[in-house]
This record gives C-alpha cells, structure tokens and sequence, in this order.
C-alpha cells in the first residue's frame, strides 16, 4: 500500500506539539480520526436496536481470532477480522432462526467463542504472553496497511448509511412493517452484522477487548442524551467520537499523564456522557426517545 507521509507531514504542521513529531502518533491519530465516525455510526444504531451484547461477543471473538492466528503462525490482522465476521454472521443467522430470545443465542456464541478462546491460549504459555496486547488495545502499533484498511471500510460504512439509514430504521422500529413496506430485512441485517463485525475488530486494535463496547456505547448514549431528532443524534455522536480521539490520544502522549491511549479516550468520551446527562437533567426531559 502507498505511503501516507504527505498526511503525516501535515498533522505534524498543523498539531505542532513533541508528541505528534513521531511518526507512530501521527499514524494513531489517523487510525483513530477514521475509526470515530465509524464507531459512532454503527454505536447509534447498536444503541436504538439494543445490540450491545451482540458487539460485547464480537469483541471476544477477536480474542479467540489473535489466539487462532498466534497458534497457526497465520497474522492476527487476518485471523482475527475474519473469525469475528463469522461468529457475527453465524449470531445473525441463528437469531432469525431460533425461537430463543436474542440475549440468549448471543450468549451462547459468547460462551462459546470465549471458551474455544482460553482452551487455545491454555496450550501455549507464550501466546497468552502475546494475547495480553489485545486485551488492553495498542493503536500506536498500527500500521500503514490497517490504516488502507480502515479507509476502504469507513467508504463502505459511509454508502451503506447513506443508502441504507432510513431503512435500518425502519427495520429497528418494527421488522414486520419493514418487510411490508417492501424492504430486504435480512439482507440488511446481515450486511449490518458483517460490518459492525468489522468496526468492533479494528477497535479492537484501539482500545483492546475489554473497552471495545464503551468506545460503541458511550458516544452514542451522549449524543442520545444532547440531541432532539434521529439525525441529529448521528451528528452529535460523530462530535463526541471524534474529539475524544483526538483529545484522548493527546492527553495519553503527555509526559504528567502517560495513560494508556484506549483508555484515556474512553474517559473523555464519559466526560462528554457527564455533562449530556447534565443537559438532559436541566431540559427535564429527553430529546430522543
């Protein structure tokens, strides 16, 4: 993949700071800036379809991916989105089929691919020295490749919201009407589960299992809190992803702070749910229900 050194010359202008001189913070904000939007996108229809534990057991599955991967000398950057595509799939495919209730087939696959996880890991003390890497995020380790990769996905995500918003909310709202109304309910659930596989996976890399829900959720609770229509909850929730990134990624590179970038940005991001919850106290009532 080409080299991207004329954007990372330039961040390097215009955040004239130590810390964005190097080459792998000018590559981590990047990585970040392309990751915000997706994450809010997807994080506000995970929260008005109620689909966090479905993003929870994607993100363990990554964990069972890297261990797959580290076990079979394959990449983890192979293994690891394309396990989570499966089980995201495979979660879908068993939800339409199955007369249990949602929650319930997700924690099976849950249950299942965390299971299938620490049995891997168990077999070999060196991968679960390695996999720890993936449980708390490194985004300074990311490379030029992942970087072309989330570029083609956030030109994906952009077409599919853009193409299909307003019918992933009617599906949200009820599926019968949808399907009524001449809409392809399935073919976009599934297309909707592959790619917020894919998103949960590369904020992985970010963020690390155990914070890859937050970075969905907290954004798009925030902008649920601040917003007065559906649209604007999509707007607000791109604001509050994308400075608290950014914010977060330069607090963490801060000689007093010297914090884990994932979690850093996750705490920016809870400010800003702090003080939404603030607005929504002092209006008396909530925007977007």
């Amino acid at each position: 993949m080409p080299e991207l050194s004329v954007l990372y010359d330039l961040i390097a202008k215009l955040l004239p700071l130590e810390s964005m001189q190097m080459r792998f913070m000018q590559q981590a904000l990047v990585g970040l800036v392309l990751l915000a939007p997706m994450v809010a996108l997807m994080g506000v229809q995970v929260v008005n379809f109620r689909m966090a534990f479905f993003a929870d057991a994607i993100s363990h599955s990554a964990f069972t991916g890297v261990a797959l991967g580290l076990i079979l000398a394959v990449s983890p950057h192979w293994t690891m989105p394309i396990f989570g595509l499966l089980v995201g799939l495979a979660i879908m495919a068993s939800q339409r089929r199955s007369a249990l209730s949602t929650d319930t087939v997700i924690g099976v696959f849950f249950s299942g691919v965390v299971a299938f996880g620490l049995a891997v890991v168990s077999r070999d003390k060196n991968v679960a020295r390695d996999i720890q890497r993936f449980l708390y995020g490194d985004i300074l380790t990311i490379g030029n490749n992942d970087i072309w990769a989330m570029i083609v996905l956030l030109a994906v995500l952009i077409f599919f919201q853009i193409y299909g918003y307003n019918r992933m909310l009617y599906i949200g709202l009820n599926t019968v009407v949808a399907k009524v109304h001449g809409v392809r309910v399935a073919a976009y659930q599934y297309v909707y589960a592959g790619l917020l596989s894919f998103v949960v996976i590369f904020s992985v890399w970010a963020v690390g299992v155990l914070l890859v829900t937050a970075m969905l959720i907290v954004p798009a609770a925030a902008a649920r809190n601040l917003a007065r229509t559906a649209g604007g909850m999509v707007w607000w929730a791109l604001l509050v992803s994308t400075t608290s990134a950014v914010i977060g990624l330069l607090i963490s590179a801060q000689e007093w702070a010297r914090t884990a970038t994932g979690a850093t940005v996750i705490l920016v991001a809870f400010v800003w749910f702090l003080v939404s919850s603030g607005v929504d106290l002092i209006r008396g009532e909530g925007s977007v229900r």
